[in-house]
């Protein structure tokens, strides 16, 4: 076989493998992500076997520590429907009552077990909305004054 022949096969072998992988990268990036769902969605869903990725606020005053872990409630962002949550493992330090969370869970009874170390607290929000139509400026859209309280 001359040379360049050769060449040519390898480059066509070469080409073909990194078609295929990347066919195989595109194929578990898709499979394996899942949408965050509220705690309504949730209770809508049709496939109990899945896992799915719960978002919400944990609802106060639900937090219970026991030997295995935690139990607590997970709430729509409106408190319309919440769902019980059974965790076990690392819990974030900023993980208490209201705060926003993210965990995968899947079901198992009436309950949703949380996967182990899959428990997020997102971060609140520093800049809060003060109902202020103008963004805390005078009606003349001026700056406010030097001292001034704002």
């Amino acid at each position: 076989m001359d040379p360049a022949r050769k060449r040519r096969i390898r480059l066509v072998v070469a080409l073909g493998a990194a078609v295929l992988l990347a066919a195989a990268l595109v194929y578990t990036s898709f499979s394996a992500s899942s949408s965050a769902v509220e705690p309504s969605q949730l209770l809508a869903s049709t496939n109990p076997t899945d896992t799915y990725q719960l978002t919400g606020k944990v609802v106060d005053g639900s937090i219970r520590h026991h030997a295995d872990g935690i139990d607590f409630r997970v709430r729509d962002r409106d408190g319309s429907t919440s769902v019980p949550v059974r965790y076990s493992g690392a819990v974030p330090d900023p993980f208490r009552d209201g705060r926003e969370i993210i965990i995968h869970v899947r079901k198992a009874g009436t309950t949703y077990v949380g996967e182990k170390d899959s428990l997020i607290t997102k971060c609140p929000s520093k800049f809060k909305d003060t109902g202020d139509p103008a963004g805390g400026k005078p009606a003349d859209g001026a700056s406010p004054a030097a001292g001034s309280p704002s």
